[in-house]
């Protein structure tokens, strides 16, 4: 009889939405976590009827039904971190709140608003119950829009996207990372604000040494360009993203880096992005594990 060879790795959750279309969700969210050696738990909202091209049609589940899935997952697996994603209902946005106060691990909220094909993802009640979950949030990941919505500011660029970060803090959230996918331009800026003590003494530099940025009027403020890629195949990129925090908080990363190494992640993920569906694709979170004949 051969002994076994258990695997021990460390694990995340997601709280999510199911896409029917494999792209993003908690598809995305499962592939991302495999890609960084992490155990991927979930905890599914809602089911979505959703493609390259758009979604179809969104059921959202009962309360009950979603509560009991995250306790299922945090009464019995060592959560390393978690993430959300598509909460789709204000009821929903105040159990994740509930949960997230419990919760002994980081968590990571990316704001699901709009998806990126344009469809609406979160009704308006919903958006306005977000405070309480933003307060307990290790890291918020709005894009542009998102963003705007969250805090009234439009994003044109880093400036605005500083500002809104601090707007973002002033709400309870640790750190904010304002997205740059949506703002025109050549290059895209992620741009990071956190507060100072999120960061630590290490401050200014990620893993490599590289300089990453500095602390603005009591704030930590970083930049984390990307040149843009020649693609619309982009569904899916921000649960990618968010994902991959999530993952390398789980690993042991500090925020600065954690963020750093996702970003790298997701530019590979879209310039190596699936050519499937009729529609312009999606990223594919196993880039870095693609093998040529």
């Amino acid at each position: 009889m051969r002994p076994p060879q258990p695997d021990a790795r460390p694990v995340a959750l997601t709280i999510a939405g199911s896409d029917s279309g494999g792209g993003a969700g908690i598809q995305a969210d499962l592939s991302t976590f495999a890609a960084h050696d992490v155990f991927g738990t979930s905890a599914i909202t809602a089911v979505t009827a959703q493609h390259t091209r758009g979604v179809d049609s969104s059921h959202v589940l009962p309360r009950s039904e979603v509560a009991a899935q995250i306790d299922a997952v945090v009464g019995d697996f060592d959560v390393g971190a978690a993430k959300t994603g598509m909460l789709a209902s204000a009821d929903l946005v105040s159990l994740v709140a509930d949960r997230a106060a419990d919760a002994s691990f980081p968590v990571v909220v990316d704001p699901v608003m709009v998806a990126t094909s344009g469809d609406r993802l979160l009704d308006r009640d919903a958006e306005a119950a977000y405070d309480d979950l933003l307060a307990e949030a290790t890291v918020v990941t709005p894009n542009a829009d998102e963003a705007a919505v969250l805090t009234g500011i439009e994003i044109t660029g880093v400036d605005r996207a500083v500002e809104a970060g601090r707007g973002l803090l002033e709400r309870g959230v640790d750190a904010a990372l304002v997205k740059g996918g949506h703002v025109p331009g050549e290059t895209i800026t992620d741009v990071l604000v956190a507060e100072a003590d999120t960061v630590g003494d290490r401050g200014a530099t990620v893993g490599n040494g590289d300089e990453a940025g500095e602390i603005v009027d009591g704030a930590f403020v970083a930049t984390f360009e990307h040149d843009r890629v020649d693609t619309e195949a982009t569904h899916g990129s921000g649960c990618t993203l968010s994902a991959a925090i999530a993952a390398r908080l789980a690993r042991g990363d500090d925020l600065v880096d954690a963020v750093g190494g996702a970003t790298d992640f997701v530019a590979r993920a879209i310039e190596n992005h699936y050519d499937v569906g009729t529609g312009p694709g999606a990223v594919n979170p196993q880039a870095d594990r693609r093998t040529v004949d």
